[in-house]
């Protein structure tokens, strides 16, 4: 065997026999801090540097001085090489412990920043955990908007359908004690009372039928002026009793690929909603067009304008933009203006599973809002 070979021989053996002993204890330390960890690493290089010299020397026949000499400059390396490792080892631990904080921090509901700490590794985790922790915190105000809605969707339904039980009871126990003056009338109030209720059961049945992800849609081309046409039809009565004007503008021949009974729906709650938010002598106007990708169906009222933070919740189930139980007047009153805040839930259920987006605008010029519904092509 020659030298050279000897010499790797030698070297390789070395590294092997130190390598193994630190594979050993890095697995006797994998529970302990990561400073124990990096700390093997360097002792196992230096002692692998050590060891193959040492041997290597002797089989060299280097006297004993020079050997002395190659063992001071080894030993010298290995504290250093050992101080260093320490050192980055202790970096390492205090910024792993700075985001172990930031995850407390998480789960305790806190906010965190990500900051330029440790290397790309470490900022790039941290940075994934500050945007987790934004998404959560979207996701603890989502549900806590809808706690809210879902408080505020039991009281009205219980007060709605209380009212007019309340009212049938008294008008059903004057017709059975005889004592009723006008019994066509009451009759004809508590099939009223009655039919609101029915529409009011109709759209939480909907609705739950939407948050279950179990409405199914079936498109077909829908001409968007005949829909329109049967929608202000359809809502005539109730806008004359209100005393609000109706109006509508549809290219001829437009068309879109939805479920006509869905998009009938959307277009009723929506003109509905704006009749009901529009003072006397007002206009409601009903507009579709062609846009980028889709069809725009926008529903425009008087009624005055919303507040930016109801913007925000007009969609939320439950939601009516004020706090009053006190029902509308008998003579304004319809069935089907007599919602508990479901319609405008329904109609972005029944857009976003068409695919398409709903949307409220203020617009200043008309004094009210503006309702638009964007579906694909």
């Amino acid at each position: 065997m020659s030298d050279l070979a000897e010499i790797w021989f030698v070297a390789i053996v070395s590294g092997l026999a130190v390598g193994l002993l630190g594979l050993l204890a890095g697995w006797a330390l994998r529970h302990r801090s990561l400073r124990w960890q990096l700390a093997v690493v360097a002792v196992v290089t230096t002692f692998t540097v050590l060891l193959g010299t040492q041997a290597i020397s002797r089989r060299m026949l280097i006297s004993d001085h020079d050997r002395s000499v190659v063992l001071i400059v080894t030993t010298a390396a290995a504290v250093v090489s050992l101080a260093v490792a320490l050192a980055l080892a202790a970096a390492l631990v205090r910024w792993s412990q700075s985001l172990r904080e930031d995850v407390r921090r998480v789960g305790a509901g806190g906010s965190i920043v990500a900051e330029r700490r440790g290397p790309t590794e470490f900022q790039a985790l941290a940075a994934d955990l500050a945007s987790a922790n934004q998404r959560l915190a979207e996701a603890r105000e989502r549900e806590q908007r809808l706690e809210d809605s879902r408080r505020e969707l039991v009281s009205w339904v219980s007060h709605d359908l209380r009212t007019p039980l309340a009212g049938i009871r008294v008008m059903a126990e004057a017709l059975e004690d005889g004592i009723a003056t006008d019994p066509q009338r009451y009759h004809r109030q508590i099939r009223g009372e009655v039919d609101r209720m029915v529409v009011m059961v109709d759209d939480l049945f909907e609705l739950s039928r939407i948050h279950a992800g179990q409405l199914v849609v079936q498109p077909q081309a829908v001409l968007l002026g005949d829909l329109v046409s049967e929608a202000l039809a359809a809502a005539d009565p109730v806008a004359r009793a209100r005393g609000v004007r109706l109006g509508g503008e549809v290219p001829h021949g437009l068309q879109v690929d939805a479920d006509p009974s869905g998009l009938s729906r959307v277009l009723a709650n929506l003109i509905v909603n704006a009749i009901r938010h529009t003072p006397a002598d007002g206009t409601v106007h009903v507009l579709a067009q062609p846009v980028d990708g889709g069809v725009e169906l926008a529903v425009t009222d008087g009624c005055g304008g919303i507040a930016d933070d109801a913007r925000e919740r007009v969609f939320d189930v439950g939601y009516r933009g004020t706090s009053s139980r006190t029902p509308e007047e008998p003579e304004v009153q319809d069935v089907h203006t007599s919602r508990a805040g479901l319609g405008l839930a329904i109609v972005k259920g029944i857009v976003e599973a068409h695919h398409g987006q709903v949307a409220v605008e203020n617009v200043p010029a008309a004094a009210g809002c503006r309702f638009r519904v964007i579906l694909p092509a």
